[in-house]
């Protein structure tokens, strides 16, 4: 039987596909699309959907990413403009009838024709998480075009991962890090890096079980993996490679060849 976990992160993935495809079949119009992510364990669905039925919307959908605690709303028919005012009536309806709800809103509107992936749905979707709530995100396709490639750096020395993500950013990469297993495979789940940069000495879960967690998560493209570790024993990096690691570097390293390793991965 499935865990709560695998149910969740279906879930989400179910999300993500129903907005695709009720986009699909609005096709001969615009459509307005915005995701509502409020602080704490706040789930603002209901409110939401009350406010649009009170204000006079009857054609919405509304679905509720119980993961990210993210609410995605659909509304055909409406504007760039339109959307952007309903995304402002919904945030102060949120911040007067729930305390504390700081609502994170990302919206856009698409054209008749133009409809986004699912890939870009969900980025959309992460990106409400990310924006400063004082001030509604307006999200556009071109948000997708020529993003960085994100890494995630996964080590328990604060002076090792400084130095990573400090050239990393250098080389035009968005970076992100974690100082254990857990906080990784939280983060993997919630920013979908392209490639994990990983020791194997990590507090909780770590070495080949921690390999063998990632590419058990059930995200849309699973990471690139390139280990860069003390551990330097021949079985360890066969276990390693025979796991699906893509590269394995052992420290000291040069830096100049992991930067051409991490390339050569995510290329």
């Amino acid at each position: 039987m499935p865990n709560t976990a695998t149910l969740q992160r279906e879930a989400a993935v179910d999300v993500y596909r129903s907005v695709e495809q009720q986009l699909k079949e609005t096709g001969a119009q615009a459509c307005g699309l915005m995701f509502i992510h409020c602080a704490g364990q706040i789930q603002p669905e209901q409110q939401v959907r009350t406010h649009l039925e009170r204000v006079g919307y009857t054609s919405f959908q509304v679905w509720q990413d119980e993961r990210t605690q993210t609410v995605a709303v659909l509304i055909p028919g409406l504007s760039l403009n339109e959307v952007h005012y309903e995304g402002l009536r919904i945030k102060h309806d949120l911040q007067e009838s729930v305390p504390g709800a700081d609502p994170q809103i990302t919206l856009a509107s698409f054209p008749p024709g133009e409809r986004p992936s699912k890939a870009t749905i969900q980025h959309m979707a992460e990106s409400s998480n990310l924006v400063d709530s004082s001030e509604i995100h307006i999200y556009t396709l071109e948000h997708t075009k020529d993003e960085p490639e994100r890494i995630l750096i996964v080590d328990n020395d604060p002076t090792v991962r400084e130095f990573l993500q400090l050239r990393l950013k250098m080389q035009g990469y968005e970076t992100y890090e974690a100082v254990d297993g857990l906080a990784a495979l939280d983060l993997i789940e919630k920013v979908t890096p392209d490639l994990v940069l990983t020791e194997l000495n990590l507090y909780g879960i770590d070495g080949i079980p921690f390999i063998h967690h990632i590419q058990k998560l059930e995200v849309e493209q699973p990471p690139k993996i390139v280990v860069l570790t003390e551990q330097r024993v021949e079985q360890t990096i066969s276990q390693c490679f025979r796991s699906g690691v893509d590269d394995y570097m052992t420290k000291p390293f040069s830096p100049v060849e992991l930067d051409a390793r991490i390339r050569r991965c995510l290329h």
